[in-house]
């Protein structure tokens, strides 16, 4: 506070500091922690590369001074969490593992900047995953609330129990917790040879790690789609009370429905389909061009726009019902004319929407009526919107290893092959090569008066 008073006392009478006053004012800190975290691009120590911005970030609040020769006990209880990282589904070589155990050998400064970076990276992966939305395909944006992943750090160095602050970071859920349970059981079947077990303890971390992804506290009223389960559950005081079975996108990498967190606001009765132009241009004009009264016979229009319009009516592609759940991948929530298909155990066979098997009722609860009023708004025809009391978060996830309504554990087939991509993005990338993300080819939103959802 004096040198700010100081400068700002120099600068009042129009006169600059000489070199040598500006060096006293300005703080000092470790000259040689500073250079090397300011003035590196890549910051790299014995071959392992460390965060750079991460670390600014940290010792911009202590004056780029050491911490860890002052705190040895608590720079011991984090490096022993570290090294267990394994105990919450990550590879502890991704937080310099190796580094930590001979750390003594670094010179001053790169243990310094080794022990604070793995603090950090380990925090940052509890709080947001391994694998954050920065590093993942385009079609997997669920992200839990930001982290001030510095001050956490801070917080915890100088508490009792430093390693118990940072594991905080991590989800409570059910899933998460009986994910970690079945880790320790199935790992012990791996270690005495059962080969299936292998298989198990890959598709747990992995689970454990799209549990990271979610807000840490989740809404007690939501609507859950698991689409590897193929179902959707709604929730209200969280507690299950409604499930039914859902179709979903094909497993073709551009219909694949996405894993993404919106807002169901509102309800349409009757609503038409814009169909979007990527799959007008697909599946409708080669239909077209085999059939000629294909448009006739389907109840369709062509827009302007490149679209098509399917009019609303009992054979429509939306059914009747379709829920507004305003989003960017344009993928929805509706009925369908098709009830036979829900009694598929394959039911992959959308462009990315989800069709849900009995939508009247999943109607009625979300806008609090009793289903005859829903039955009767339909039947009056024509489309109309019906805002719901209370708007409800919907989460569209993909996890293979789940815990259901029941409180049992669940597996199912990774039918989207996700899970093999983000458990290569949980190992240790080698120097000099980051693990590449797919991008998404679904197309961006249509323009249409309702979205123009995919279907």
């Amino acid at each position: 506070m004096i040198a700010l008073v100081a400068v700002c006392s120099l600068t009042a009478c129009g006169t600059d500091p000489q070199p040598e006053a500006a060096s006293i004012l300005a703080p000092q800190g470790d000259t040689d922690l500073r250079s090397r975290i300011e003035d590196a691009s890549d910051l790299v120590v014995d071959g392992e590369r460390l965060n750079a911005a991460l670390l600014q970030r940290f010792y911009a609040r202590h004056d780029f001074e050491p911490v860890w020769t002052t705190r040895p006990e608590q720079a011991d209880s984090l490096v022993d969490a570290v090294l267990h990282a394994g105990d919450q589904g990550l590879n502890p070589d991704l937080f310099h593992a190796d580094l930590l155990q001979r750390s003594e050998t670094l010179p001053p400064v790169d243990r310094e900047l080794v022990l604070s970076d793995a603090f950090l990276s380990y925090a940052d992966a509890l709080a947001r995953g391994a694998v954050p939305v920065e590093r993942r395909g385009d079609d997997e944006v669920l992200t839990p609330g930001p982290v001030n992943v510095a001050a956490v750090l801070d917080d915890a160095m100088d508490s009792s129990d430093p390693a118990a602050e940072i594991e905080a970071l991590a989800p409570t859920t059910p899933t998460y917790t009986a994910l970690l349970d079945a880790l320790r059981k199935y790992r012990a079947a791996a270690a005495a040879g059962n080969k299936v077990a292998k298989g198990r303890v890959r598709t747990i971390e992995v689970n454990l790690e799209r549990q990271r992804w979610l807000p840490r506290s989740l809404p007690e009223d939501r609507v859950w789609v698991n689409v590897a389960d193929q179902r959707l559950v709604l929730y209200r005081d969280d507690q299950p009370v409604f499930s039914t079975r859902v179709v979903v996108g094909e497993d073709v990498k551009h219909n694949q429905s996405p894993e993404f967190r919106a807002t169901i606001d509102a309800s349409f009765f009757n609503p038409p389909w814009v169909i979007p132009k990527d799959i007008v241009t697909a599946e409708i004009l080669p239909a077209i061009s085999r059939d000629p009264n294909y448009l006739v016979r389907n109840n369709m229009v062509m827009l302007p726009s490149g679209e098509a319009e399917q009019l609303p009516g009992p054979d429509a592609g939306l059914g009747q019902i379709m829920f507004d759940m305003p989003n960017r991948f344009d993928v929805y929530l509706h009925d369908t004319p098709d009830k036979y298909i829900f009694n598929r155990d394959n039911r992959r066979i959308s462009h990315g929407c989800i069709r849900v098997q009995d939508p009247r009722e999943f109607a009625a609860l979300l806008m609090q009526q009793p289903k005859d009023e829903i039955d009767e708004g339909i039947a009056a025809g024509g489309t109309t919107r019906h805002d719901l009391p209370t708007p409800v978060p919907v989460f569209v996830v993909y996890q293979t290893a789940f815990v259901d309504a029941d409180g049992k554990l669940q597996f199912r087939p990774d039918f989207y092959d996700r899970d093999a991509g983000i458990w290569r993005k949980l190992q240790k990338p080698s120097l000099g090569k980051e693990p590449t993300v797919q991008a998404d080819n679904r197309p961006g939103p249509s323009g249409g008066p309702h979205g123009g959802p995919v279907l």
